[in-house]
Order: C-alpha cells, then structure tokens, then sequence
C-alpha cells in the first residue's frame, strides 16, 4: 500500500481576488480542508468565545486582529483536523504568522493570486452580501435570483462598508503594505507559486494542473 502524505496549503491574494472560488475548486477536486480565517472568526464571534470577543472589538474599530489572537484562533482550529490535508485562506496575514504556523506546520506550497488592483475594485465594488450566512453576491457575474435579496433565505443583501470604494482602495493598499512581505517569507522557502490574471476562470487551470504535478510529486516521495 502506497501511504499518501497529508497535504498543507496556503492560498493568498487580496480581498476580491477569487480565492473563495478558487479554494472551492480546490477541494472540491484535491480533497484538502478549506479553512477560511474569516468563517473562523466569524464562528468565533457568534458563539461568543473570549478570542471571538476580543476579535470583534477590533474590528468594529477598524483594527485588525491581533497576530497571537489570530494565531491562536487558527492553530487551534488546525489541530482539530490533524489527519487531514487543509488549504488555509486568509492566514497567515503577517511573517509572524507565518512563523507561528511554520512552528507547528509544514507549508507544502502557496499559491498566491495575482489580480490587478484595478479588476479588484470593480469586482469588490459590485458585491453583495448575506451577513448571517457570508454568501456573497456580485451584480456583475453572480447576481442573486432576485435582486438584493439571498437565494437561499430571501433575506435582505448589504453592501458592507468593506466594499466600498473608498474602503475597497484603502484594503488594498493595506494588503500591498502587510502581504508582501509574507509573500517574499515563502518564495525564500522555494513554495510559493504565483498565478497571474484578472479572470478566476482562466486563472484555474493552471493552479489546477500545478496541484496535479505537485501533489504527484509529494506522493512519490512518500512512496
């Protein structure tokens, strides 16, 4: 029997990038764990744990979460699936949290979203959210059934003030600043890979085939 490695990924790109499609696809067609900091958070939130707490304090003030909090948040969640191979989007935000995972963690490949500012502020600006649930809608390629209300629960959608262009330039600008660094921490590992374009249709066949080649590679080595 050929005993198959459990697989560690990280997706990366800014706010509007396709990663929420893209991560679908990925373990859709891979089979890793898809852990979004944001549902972590969120669930964190509504359940009113102490880090849930703490996490939205700062963010009704515009701040963001601390790196330990965040840490904490998601290393925790981790262990929980330990047997299994994950995809992390939305964290690790900073090198420090890059570290903290890379304490516990091997890394096996990042794959890092490269969409233009430009394409993003459209897209970012045509979004439409279900704040219970976090499904987000966009009025230029995923419209709901009916306009401004949710599929699935007919509630009322928001523009949150996140996706708003003023906010959508500044959020940008903001992961520019705090990303790249964390971007350059994984290329010196020799893991990251970049995916250019400014459509996550034509964006996915190449991380689709790159996650064949590697994830064979890894297999093989175990074997």
């Amino acid at each position: 029997m050929v005993l198959q490695r459990v697989v560690r990924a990280v997706i990366m790109g800014p706010p509007g990038s396709g990663k929420g499609t893209v991560s679908a696809r990925i373990t859709k067609s891979f089979g890793l764990k898809h852990l979004s900091s944001g549902d972590i958070l969120r669930a964190n939130i509504n359940a009113k744990t102490e880090l849930g707490l703490l996490t939205k304090s700062c963010i009704d003030q515009g701040q963001l979460v601390p790196d330990d909090v965040m840490s904490r948040l998601i290393l925790s969640e981790l262990r929980t699936i330990e047997q299994s191979g994950w995809l992390l989007d939305g964290f690790p935000r900073t090198v420090s949290q890059a570290e903290a995972l890379d304490d516990v963690y091997t890394v096996d490949t990042v794959i890092n979203l490269n969409v233009p500012f430009q394409t993003i502020r459209q897209r970012l600006t045509s979004r439409w959210t279900h704040l219970p649930s976090g499904r987000v809608y966009n009025i230029d390629f995923n419209p709901p059934k009916v306009a401004g209300l949710d599929d699935e629960t007919g509630e009322p959608l928001i523009q949150r003030d996140d996706d708003k262009p003023e906010t959508v330039t500044r959020r940008l600008k903001s992961y520019e600043t705090q990303t790249e660094p964390v971007l350059e921490y994984y290329r010196s590992k020799g893991v990251l890979e970049t995916f250019t374009g400014t459509e996550t249709n034509k964006i996915w066949p190449h991380v689709e085939a790159f996650l064949h080649r590697k994830l064979s590679s890894i297999n093989q080595r175990v074997a």
